[in-house]
């Protein structure tokens, strides 16, 4: 048998030393946002953040509540992900829904929804569990959508996703934990980009975009059943739908105007308020928080240029108008925003090197941050 030599061996194991270094990197630095409330604050007062990699999920984690520490990113491999989204339970649990698509031979990839759960801040992730796919046929299975979780008062995970005729389904945990099956709720070419919300009653309510309508499903209570509503002649920027609760069991949704690129909000019912700005193609941003003593809406967004921009309303009353101000910080992906242990409202995105960026409410009046931290 033929064998290298000590000195070509030594070179190897150089090489490998190097590359496993750039893979280590390559694992801690974010190349995307997942999708969701990705900025998160758990039952101890600490904040958690997270991103992708192209091989999983990245998580760096408050020292302590109000920071300004935080971890190092823990790595969780999740391997063949196109897609991931967050969403986080009254009970401060964080869900993690995605898309996987695993190459096997010829023809179309194998598809499925896996769900994964962060019970406290800074524990593991659990194992990642299959919930599969609604389309037994293999080419229809591959185009099922990007999912959305939203989760109800009594911890229920709600799944919903387009599915290849392009209508809207939905996985749910079934009262003693176990997953029903996967349910069809109708609609007509639904697009991805779902905006789903959880209201504070426990009541869940889910908007997707179409080629020339919005479609709107609501539950009459908590853990019940999804009707659809009649259809709005509006139409929606694909991908660029978000919802925040604004009144009890009442959503206001937010997205960008095909046809402008400008933003809008818009309250099933009533009339479409403009509110200017140029999103990418990205959900807008969004904050319930206490403003100089008022009740306020904190909107943020990455331009089309790349830059984060920041407003704040009074709830529900947009048409006030809104001023879009600059931060000085770019990203990739959306940005994020939450409330510290402190109560302030933090902003974090993801820069361009794939390093997490924070900054936080300055003291004094207004919605003036203070400088960024990388972390």
């Amino acid at each position: 048998m033929r064998t290298g030599s000590g000195r070509g061996a030594a070179r190897r194991r150089a090489v490998d030393r190097v590359a496993a270094r750039r893979d280590a990197k390559d694992q801690h630095s974010a190349e995307a946002t997942v999708s969701g409330r990705w900025l998160v604050l758990g039952k101890d007062g600490r904040l958690t953040a997270y991103a992708r990699t192209p091989a999983g999920l990245l998580r760096w984690t408050e020292t302590r509540p109000g920071g300004p520490h935080w971890t190092a990113p823990d790595f969780f491999p999740v391997p063949d992900l196109t897609h991931l989204s967050v969403a986080q339970g009254a009970d401060t649990y964080v869900h993690f829904v995605g898309r996987r698509e695993v190459r096997k031979g010829d023809g179309p990839p194998v598809v499925d929804i896996v769900h994964a759960i962060q019970y406290q801040t800074g524990r593991p992730v659990t194992e990642w569990r299959s919930l599969g796919n609604p389309h037994k046929d293999r080419e229809a299975a591959a185009r099922f959508g990007v999912p959305v979780a939203a989760v109800s008062s009594s911890g229920r995970v709600h799944v919903f996703a387009r599915n290849a005729g392009r209508g809207l389904m939905l996985r749910r945990e079934g009262p003693t934990g176990k997953w029903d099956s996967w349910q069809d709720l109708k609609g007509s070419q639904v697009q991805d980009g779902l905006a789903a919300v959880a209201h504070a009653s426990g009541r869940i309510e889910v908007l997707a975009g179409g080629e020339q309508t919005v479609m709107w499903w609501r539950q009459a209570k908590a853990d019940g059943d999804f009707r659809q509503e009649p259809n709005i002649a509006l139409r929606v920027a694909p991908g660029t739908a978000s919802a925040l609760e604004t009144a009890p069991d009442r959503a206001t949704y937010y997205w960008a105007d095909p046809d402008n690129g400008q933003m809008v909000a818009h309250r099933p019912g009533g009339w479409v308020i403009p509110l200017g700005g140029a999103p990418a193609d990205d959900p807008v941003t969004l904050l319930r928080a206490v403003v100089d003593g008022y009740d306020c809406t904190v909107l943020a967004h990455r331009d089309i240029e790349g830059q984060v921009m920041l407003a704040a309303c009074g709830v529900e009353n947009e048409q006030a108008g809104l001023w879009w101000s600059p931060t000085g910080e770019r990203c990739i992906g959306a940005p994020a925003l939450a409330l510290d242990g402190y109560g302030r409202i933090v902003l974090a995105v993801i820069a361009p090197d794939g390093a997490l960026h924070v900054a936080r409410q300055a003291g004094g009046p207004g919605l003036a941050l203070s400088p960024s931290v990388r972390v």
